[in-house]
């Protein structure tokens, strides 16, 4: 699989990811054994990218992908991971003796000396314009507690406060068919600096795969059911932030425009690839069949022209209004 530099970092991952969040939590229940299969699908099909955090099933998904690479000594793959929602968010627990805390937790999980890549987990918006926060964030450099470090950010203002940063390697953002916003100023302003951008939330969890009706329910403990309006995090995060009946309709009509070989999940994800600036995408994936389909879209033709418009024309139609002017 094609690799793409992040950013400042001078590190390389996969132009497909994969994202660990319902290896850890809140997508219903994953057994380890399919947790590690997962894993191990993903690194078959060229992934060398896996994303997690220390908040993903309060540090399960670390130590998960931890014990997977201890057992496959003989590949190289990029970690990142991030810190920050264990606590309470106000912007003063953001501060070095907590980020040492918080990194020692990590570097346990994953049974490293250093982490690859640590990103600040969508912290309070103030965070960002902090120098204390970003000294701190250089110290962890300079004591070699992590190679590099970037942010996770729920609005395209705080991305691109966070790239004028001059230690940044990476901003993390929602970008998906039904989240365009990013695509206007955040990742041309990425690609100016030399900041990597990983697009989260790839298939608005899930939605853009096309599965989901109007009538699927999902389980008690998965997010798309308890966060649906922000009750317990950003609404954002869930469903991009689409009202859910308005996203099954839209989705349908997605769907519809995937070519000849692509499946809808597919279609997403190479549109976010071709997308200059992106470095990588990280879908998650609740089984090994899912990984490795997620893969493939890696090697899939370019998209013809005219799905773009398409796809444009479906966002500004059906999606622009509800999302645009919170995120």
């Amino acid at each position: 699989m094609d690799e793409r530099v992040i950013g400042r970092s001078g590190q390389w991952a996969s132009v497909v990811g994969l994202g660990t969040w319902q290896l850890g939590a809140d997508w219903g229940d994953v057994d380890d054994k399919v947790a590690l299969s997962v894993l191990e699908a993903a690194a078959e099909a060229g992934v060398t990218f896996f994303d997690t955090a220390d908040v993903y099933g309060d540090g399960r998904s670390e130590q998960t992908i931890a014990s997977f690479l201890r057992g496959r000594p003989d590949l190289h793959v990029l970690v990142a991971t991030k810190m920050g929602r264990r606590v309470e968010q106000i912007p003063q627990n953001y501060v070095l003796d907590n980020f040492r805390a918080w990194n020692d937790r990590s570097r346990r999980n994953l049974g490293v000396d250093r982490i690859d890549l640590v990103q600040l987990h969508c912290p309070p918006t103030p965070v960002y314009s902090s120098d204390e926060v970003f000294d701190a964030l250089d110290t962890l450099v300079a004591e070699e507690r992590v190679a590099a470090y970037g942010v996770s950010v729920e609005t395209c203002e705080q991305a691109l406060t966070a790239i004028a940063r001059p230690g940044v390697a990476s901003v993390q953002i929602i970008l998906n068919p039904f989240r365009m916003k990013p695509l206007r100023e955040v990742v041309p302003a990425a690609r100016a600096a030399g900041v990597g951008i990983i697009a989260r939330v790839p298939l608005a969890s899930g939605l853009l795969s096309g599965k989901y009706t109007k009538d699927t329910v999902f389980a008690a403990d998965d997010h798309r059911t308890y966060n649906r309006h922000g009750e317990a995090f950003d609404q954002g995060e869930t469903f991009s932030g689409v009202d859910y009946a308005t996203g099954v309709e839209a989705a349908a009509e997605f769907a519809a425009l995937a070519p000849e070989g692509y499946t809808p999940a597919q279609l997403a994800l190479r549109w976010i690839i071709e997308q200059e600036g992106v470095t990588t995408v990280i879908p998650g994936a609740r089984n090994p069949e899912q990984a490795r389909a997620n893969a493939a879209a890696a090697k899939l033709p370019p998209l013809p022209p005219q799905t773009f418009t398409a796809i444009r024309e479906l966002y500004d139609r059906r999606i622009k209004d509800q999302v645009e002017h919170r995120w």
